[in-house]
């Protein structure tokens, strides 16, 4: 039988065995006595614990359910049918209560996976056909409809599509993509149908690396949650001692049952998973798995943090930071030229440069009589204009510059960036400055970080020296490794992570051996950084710094939260055992008090679910005034 049913189906017989005892015992007649019926109602939980206690001490487990199996068989044997069912309906009821908690705090995961796609329409020369998603090649071109999901990685092959990432980054908004983009499965065509060309099978694309992360997640084990289990080790022998000497000293075997019976905390233990399985969902709503609570718990505690620089700081790609454009030219226009002329190019360059035009919706024209001048840029037809590209000398030859576009060449002469100089019928018409700029969100994202407790930062990166420390002076950065090979970080990764908690962030393959290597890694998975995202422990989905922050803010949050359960849920037992023990609160009372104080912190384990704001809003209004 289904666990979950089982439970449901023990508390029932035990809610229906208190019921008729009591109506039996107020109408004072029946066949069967009160007591009997309160027994018979107990025994199908007692044996049902006793099976699942013999069962985790096989696996070498001991739990506080040991306490709720001592405290009914004693009220049975001391004649106390009662306050022995009123302790089933409470241990049965606080079972049932977690499967729900736990059900609630799964939902957003388990909501990942059963949407996952399983068909593609696949284009080919008999026309369009429907696949399962397993059939689908690198290299196929796949028609998505309105509506439907993209079944695998890919690039779009039409001019333009509409997307909701929202399942896949946490974006809520709709994301428009040109010609080139690459796609990711998992995501909803919300425009119109388009075609898109297969990158990756299904078993490795976006989707199906997420719900392997959601997989993990739901099955991996905290520390921290190994630590609560450990309380109950302390538990159990504690609560057994106090039971006897209330009844040395008392001489009243029931003053001994009252404190077992306000000893059986059955889910509070159990906070701490629900508190932890409900952070790694508000996580994944954000757009960042966690591979597991250990992954959470690991990044909780986190003190320092080390950063790559190129696509990790940076934007890691040739980013347009300026046109100069001549007197009288429109820097569109400028840019719409360029981007048409390169679209013959083979320079790495050059796809950026048709993106940036297509981001900003330029029309572009098929250039004519292009040549190419390998490495200097190059020449051809756009629009029946002679258009030219390239570096200083291949479009200026030796003409000095002229008096428009000096600035802009004292502005960047020791910058590390590169610069396109375009001419429209042999005159210089705009000089296009390309580099690896800085995150928009990174200095925000350090200084919520040093704000949440990180007391360490550090920069490391396999570029020059130069590049790194300007990068570092803007962001305010406590050291800065320069030149680093892949060995060098890990090195310095290990070096770090023995003086304190180390958190590795980074988004390249060459990244990922110092993000297995730290205490958390961290990897920025936006753009398919298949190798470090299979290295790290969490993975954030957009191609944004900011949500590190978020998943540490999450992650110290829920920490507090199960910290908060455990150790409020076990003072208010402690204080309850000890009333018990003087004799002030009864077996049946006791019962209620205790599922009271379980109900309470399973509850306040939920909140781990939430995303704290009305929490913070209020410590924020504390501080000010």
């Amino acid at each position: 039988m289904n666990e979950t049913l089982l439970r449901r189906a023990l508390l029932s017989v035990a809610v229906l065995g208190l019921a008729h005892g009591l109506g039996a015992w107020r109408n004072g007649i029946g066949i069967v006595s009160p007591d009997t019926i309160w027994t018979a109602a107990t025994l199908p939980v007692v044996a049902a614990l006793a099976i699942s206690i013999l069962r985790d001490f096989w696996i070498g487990r001991i739990g506080v359910d040991a306490i709720a199996l001592v405290s009914m068989s004693a009220a049975l044997l001391l004649g106390q049918p009662l306050a022995a069912v009123v302790v089933a309906i409470m241990y049965a009821g606080g079972t049932v209560l977690e499967d729900m908690a736990r059900g609630r705090a799964e939902r957003n995961l388990r909501a990942l996976t059963d949407r996952a796609p399983h068909v593609a329409h696949r284009k080919s020369a008999q026309g369009t056909e429907t696949v399962s998603i397993d059939q689908v090649a690198v290299g196929d071109e796949l028609l998505v409809r309105a509506g439907e999901l993209l079944p695998v990685d890919g690039m779009l092959i039409d001019a333009s599509a509409v997307l909701d990432e929202s399942t896949v980054t946490g974006e809520p908004l709709p994301e428009r993509r040109g010609a080139g983009d690459a796609l990711r499965s998992g995501t909803v065509n919300v425009g119109e149908a388009f075609v898109m060309r297969a990158s990756a099978i299904a078993d490795k694309s976006t989707y199906a690396a997420i719900v392997r992360m959601v997989a993990a997640a739901q099955t991996a084990k905290a520390p921290f949650i190994r630590i609560a289990d450990r309380f109950a080790l302390l538990l159990l022998p504690a609560t057994l001692l106090l039971a006897g000497i209330a009844w040395y000293l008392s001489n009243d075997p029931i003053r001994a049952l009252a404190v077992l019976v306000v000893a059986t905390p059955c889910p509070l233990i159990l906070a701490a998973p629900v508190a932890f399985i409900g952070g790694v969902s508000r996580a994944a709503r954000a757009g960042i798995l966690m591979k597991g609570s250990a992954a959470l718990e690991a990044l909780a505690q986190t003190r320092t943090a080390i950063f790559d620089k190129t696509g990790t700081l940076t934007l890691g790609g040739a980013e347009l930071m300026e046109i100069d454009a001549a007197p009288g030219r429109e820097a569109d226009e400028l840019l719409r030229l360029l981007a048409s002329l390169e679209q013959a190019s083979h320079h790495v360059l050059a796809d950026s440069i048709v993106r940036i035009a297509r981001r900003r919706n330029l029309m572009l024209s098929q250039p004519r009589d292009v040549r190419e001048h390998r490495g200097e840029g190059l020449m051809g037809q756009v629009d029946r204009m002679s258009v030219a590209a390239g570096s200083r000398p291949l479009v200026l030859g030796k003409e000095p510059l002229p008096k428009w576009a000096e600035s802009g060449e004292d502005r960047y002469r020791d910058a590390q960036v590169l610069r396109v100089f375009l001419a429209v019928d042999g005159s210089l018409a705009g000089v296009f400055t390309f580099g690896d700029a800085i995150r928009e969100d990174a200095a925000d994202t350090v200084g919520a970080l040093r704000s949440a407790g990180v007391t360490r930062m550090i920069m490391l990166t396999g570029d020059d020296g130069a590049a790194a420390e300007k990068v570092s002076a803007s962001l305010d950065l406590d050291a800065v490794i320069a030149d680093a090979t892949p060995a060098d970080k890990v090195g310095t990764v290990e070096a770090e992570k023995a003086t304190a908690p180390t958190m590795m962030v980074g988004d390249g393959i060459n990244d990922a051996p110092a993000l297995a290597a730290a205490t958390v890694g961290i990897a920025l998975g936006a753009r398919g950084g298949t190798a470090s995202s299979e290295a790290a422990d969490v993975v954030v989905l957009t191609d944004r710094l900011q949500p590190v922050a978020e998943a540490l803010r999450i992650a110290r949050r829920t920490r507090r939260i199960a910290l908060q359960s455990i150790i409020v849920g076990l003072a208010l037992s402690g204080a309850a055992m000890i009333a018990a023990a003087m004799g002030h609160i009864t077996p049946v009372a006791g019962a209620v008090l205790q599922e009271g104080i379980d109900v309470a912190v399973i509850l306040n384990a939920l909140r781990a679910l939430g995303d704290g704001l009305f929490e913070r809003s209020t410590t924020g209004r504390t501080q000010r005034s």
